[in-house]
């Protein structure tokens, strides 16, 4: 076979795993498709992911079952405002041997794993929070002057309740711009949560089934990054971005009166893995404009801030990423 034709199985082979994962977790984790795939587009871009939602929605769940389909090792961290940066990373102890030498020990803490849960991350103060920028920026945390690597992969995925925030600390913008996706868990649907109430109150519980292993989401993440991208789509990628930036030249009125910092390289290149990530869930071999479209706001609305007077005025990220995106992709089919 040709190299093309080698990609083509691929790709074919990758997507057919991809529904079996898709299907183990609904199993467990009932509707919200759209939560899955973003889930699974993280985990297939080899990013994090943050989940805005009430209590109650199944965030923790939908966690924990992708462990179970992924392969992956797990680990769980309730936030609180007392957690200090050692119960995440672990600490160095010492120890007396039977002989009465004493040395220093390293207890690993339980960010030594390949997917962490962050459970309500906004409860610890910033001295916390910031204990995993260097975790999720460079997988690896350096404790008393020594490196440690962590898992591999290593994904974080973290919870945060968009309506309690007495007693919570923001997350600062620099931790934001390492979530590769802000996933938002809504209520469900009428017959979703029916189904959900029929599921889980009888005597019978589905399990969800592993699908992949570690090593086969390390590969699926580098078979991702060989998907082609077209030219069209990679420009309207970098038009998008760029769109939301008010200080860059040719911006609309609307963003520059709006948008108080836009986003940053960082989002471009997590767009362009995650309009990949989305075709593959689609069953496409290549990424389309729809697929930038359906990824912008998740990898946007968390990257970017409005001003003082839009705030007041009640404007919407999430209405401007839409009429934005929406307007680009009108101009670009009518060049």
């Amino acid at each position: 076979m040709s190299e093309p034709d080698d990609l083509l199985t691929e790709i074919e082979a990758l997507q057919e795993k991809l529904q079996q994962a898709r299907d183990s977790i609904t199993r467990q984790f009932i509707g919200q498709e759209r939560v899955v795939d973003l889930a699974l587009s993280t985990l297939l871009c080899g990013g994090h992911g943050l989940l805005i939602g009430l209590p109650g929605l199944g965030k923790t769940l939908l966690v924990e079952t992708l462990a179970t389909v992924m392969g992956l090792d797990g680990n769980r961290i309730q936030f609180t405002p007392d957690l200090m940066p050692a119960d995440i990373l672990g600490s160095e102890v010492l120890d007396t041997d039977a002989e009465g030498h004493r040395s220093f020990r390293f207890v690993p803490g339980p960010v030594f794993c390949q997917l962490l849960m962050a459970d309500e991350i906004n409860r610890a103060s910033p001295r916390t929070q910031s204990a995993l920028l260097q975790a999720m920026q460079e997988h690896t945390v350096t404790v008393a002057g020594e490196d440690r690597p962590l898992g591999a992969p290593f994904h974080v995925l973290a919870t945060q309740n968009p309506i309690e925030q007495e007693g919570t600390y923001p997350l600062p913008e620099a931790q934001l711009d390492r979530f590769l996706l802000k996933i938002d868990v809504s209520y469900p649907t009428r017959d979703t949560e029916r189904d959900i109430l029929l599921a889980t109150t009888g005597t019978v519980d589905s399990k969800a089934v592993q699908v992949f292993t570690g090593e086969d989401l390390i590969a699926a993440q580098t078979l991702l990054r060989r998907v082609p991208v077209g030219e069209s789509v990679m420009e309207l990628i970098l038009d998008l971005v760029r769109a939301f930036r008010p200080d860059e030249p040719g911006v609309t009125d609307q963003v520059a009166q709006t948008v108080a910092w836009g986003p940053g390289p960082r989002a471009a290149q997590a767009l362009m893995l995650a309009v990949r990530a989305r075709a593959l869930l689609q069953g496409h071999l290549v990424p389309s404009a729809e697929d930038v479209i359906d990824m912008a706001q998740p990898v946007l609305s968390h990257r970017m801030a409005l001003n003082f007077a839009a705030r007041a005025r009640g404007d919407s990220l999430t209405d401007l990423i839409a009429t934005t995106a929406a307007d680009l992709t009108r101009t670009k089919a009518a060049a």
